[in-house]
């Protein structure tokens, strides 16, 4: 029987979200990858138990997590049964829906049926009657913003959610979903957008995404910021066999050109002299702004997570680093993400 660690909450750090009420640890555990059924039940067990050991009380979903799709929701309310029942109250877990669940018109996007339907279903496999956080996962071009947000407030006002927010909303369309949401009484909690050091759009035009949240106190919590492994260190001299890449899914080949890599190992110089792997500065490199709430990581075992983790040990950055790095940290095209939502 899994007994939670009594000093889970010893080394964790937490930030307000925006201008609610609510607390997330600076780093927090996503079940994108690795979370379906082409990894062992008990790994994926071990990696979740372990970080709620280490104080990362936020487990971060959405309706096709898996593969295949699904998988991870229903992973993880198996766990929400049994192992964490007894800590519910001290997790928020968000889902979110957007990405393609089901055949036809109605299985995807941003539609009021859509949304609410795959609420539902996220649920059933959750085995739970509600989520702390539910996300419109993407921008959906071809229905109106109110009726989006109008889903997401349902989903709040049926107590099927606690909390409202959005991913991938360039900052046009999230100062726009934040005027409609407040206009019928929705606070939109939270952003999630990719960002990391070779993906930094979420600091580009004017206004940024970044100074949207900052003005309107809306939290922000950054997934890939390790871009999707190629901050790892893995890709520095070519691309391993079992790698993420050599998969060449969602991650491609193509991404790794030689300027990437030369980049990659001055980054890694620069890691190895503040005393980190470049994985642990790439992570806290995400943090330097007071903007952010929390850095979103995927693990593929026990240690990988506490590699991670180790990026808590020095978060903070002299001006001297953090020019060098920007010598480096140069946008690589790599935001897959952007092109999903037009």
């Amino acid at each position: 029987m899994y007994l939670a660690n009594p000093a889970r909450y010893d080394r964790m750090s937490y930030r307000r979200c925006g201008a609610s009420g609510l607390d997330l640890p600076l780093i927090s555990l996503g079940l994108w990858q690795n979370f379906g059924r082409t990894t062992a039940l008990e790994t994926q067990r071990e990696i979740i138990l372990a970080a709620f050991d280490a104080g990362v009380t936020h487990i971060d979903l959405a309706n096709n997590y898996g593969p295949p799709p699904g998988a991870a929701e229903t992973m993880f309310g198996a766990l929400l049964e049994t192992d964490l029942a007894p800590y519910r109250d001290e997790l928020v877990i968000s889902t979110k829906a957007g990405y393609l669940m089901w055949p036809g018109p109605y299985g995807e996007w941003g539609s009021r049926k859509y949304l609410r339907n795959s609420l539902d279903a996220s649920l059933r496999r959750l085995r739970s009657d509600h989520v702390d956080i539910f996300y419109s996962h993407r921008l959906d071009p071809s229905t109106p913003l109110h009726e989006t947000m109008g889903a997401l407030k349902y989903a709040v006002d049926s107590g099927k959610a606690i909390y409202a927010g959005i991913s991938s909303y360039p900052a046009e369309q999230t100062t726009e979903a934040l005027d409609i949401a407040a206009g019928m009484g929705l606070d939109l909690l939270i952003h999630q957008p990719s960002y990391s050091m070779l993906n930094r759009w979420v600091e580009q035009g004017e206004p940024s995404l970044l100074d949207v949240l900052g003005e309107r106190r809306m939290g922000a919590i950054v997934f890939s910021p390790l871009a999707q492994g190629l901050l790892t260190g893995k890709y520095l001299d070519g691309v391993p066999e079992d790698s993420r890449a050599a998969r060449d899914g969602s991650f491609k080949k193509s991404f790794i050109t030689p300027e990437v890599v030369e980049r990659l190992r001055a980054l890694a110089t620069i890691a190895e002299g503040r005393g980190q792997t470049l994985a642990q500065m790439a992570i806290a490199w995400t943090l330097r702004d007071e903007r952010v709430t929390s850095a979103l990581i995927g693990a593929s075992s026990v240690s990988q997570l506490h590699d991670s983790l180790g990026a808590l040990d020095n978060l903070s950055f002299t001006d001297e680093e953090l020019a060098e790095i920007d010598r480096h940290a140069v946008d690589a095209d790599i935001n897959i993400w952007k092109a999903r939502s037009r």
